[in-house]
């Protein structure tokens, strides 16, 4: 094997790795903000994760990496994770806060498409394969036979405005994602970190502003709440979203978008084998098209 097949298969290995960590750990997110937020608010919950996950990686990136980033990069970074992580991730522990985290991972399931638009308008100009619309289409059909909000017996009881919030926060998670390739970043460890201080800060803000009046339930926080907050420092944004930055800055879109078909399929095995829930038909038949949608997704003729 020459030098550039061995870099192509050791860059495949990576992708592949990167793609199962954001994957699986971040199908468990869902459920560890929304018991989080049982006790702690939404923005505050997202800047204590993140400062926490922040100062450890960018400890670990300068031990590693050694090299001290530049204005612009520093910049770069800060964009990037105010998108990303201050208006996306943010966004969506707001919703599962007031909404059902099967119902928020639905519609956060239009994320692909989100993907597809923007780097064909506005990046790329590249116009998407067939084969890629299909993939869309198809996974989100399973998603919605799996979570579908109007099926008899499914009643929902919470405000419209967290819609907003999730279709505003794909727009901005999508469209950072897409920077990621096209900015002065720094290298991969720092610029992760970077990313994550830049998210707390602008979540502490909005804390401020909107939830003053219940910082005080930081005192309440119990064996469950920590537990679902190292669980999203650890795993969600230490593994998980260091895996995703990888993919953000070296995978094609049509490929990193495929997270969010595949997150809630998680989720739902998830909670039949750890919680005891229930699998029904419908989830089973839901899942294998989301898989199919996917596999369309991500094919590749060569």
């Amino acid at each position: 094997m020459n030098a550039p097949d061995q870099q192509h298969g050791q860059r495949s290995t990576v992708m592949i790795a990167c793609l199962a960590a954001v994957y699986i750990i971040w199908g468990s997110t869902y459920l560890g903000m929304k018991v989080a937020t049982e006790v702690l608010p939404p923005f505050l919950l997202s800047a204590f994760r993140f400062f926490t996950a922040g100062l450890i990686m960018f400890i670990i990136g300068m031990a590693k990496e050694k090299e001290w980033p530049s204005g612009k990069q520093w910049a770069s970074a800060s964009l990037v994770g105010v998108l990303l992580i201050g208006i996306g991730n943010g966004g969506v522990a707001l919703a599962v806060h007031y909404m059902p985290s099967g119902l928020v991972a639905l519609l956060i399931a239009a994320a692909p498409a989100y993907f597809v638009a923007q780097d064909w308008l506005f990046f790329s100009r590249k116009r998407p394969a067939a084969m890629t619309l299909w993939g869309i289409l198809i996974g989100f059909i399973g998603l919605f036979f799996i979570f579908n909000p109007f099926r008899s017996g499914a009643t929902y009881d919470f405000p419209a405005w967290p819609l907003l919030v999730i279709v505003a926060g794909c727009i901005c998670w999508t469209l950072g994602s897409l920077l990621v390739p096209r900015l002065p970043m720094p290298r991969q460890l720092t610029s992760t970190a970077i990313q994550m201080l830049a998210g707390c800060v602008f979540t502490i803000v909005l804390s401020v502003f909107l939830e003053r009046d219940n910082w005080h339930t930081v005192s309440q926080m119990n064996l469950r709440t920590w537990t679902a907050f190292l669980h999203l420092v650890f795993l969600g944004s230490l593994v998980g979203y260091t895996s995703y930055s990888w993919l953000a800055k070296n995978a094609p879109p049509r490929i990193t978008s495929t997270y969010a078909y595949v997150n809630p399929v998680v989720a739902l095995f998830l909670g039949w084998v750890v919680l005891n829930e229930t699998l029904n038909v419908d989830g089973i038949i839901g899942s294998i098209i989301v898989i199919l949608g996917v596999v369309l997704m991500t094919w590749k003729k060569k």
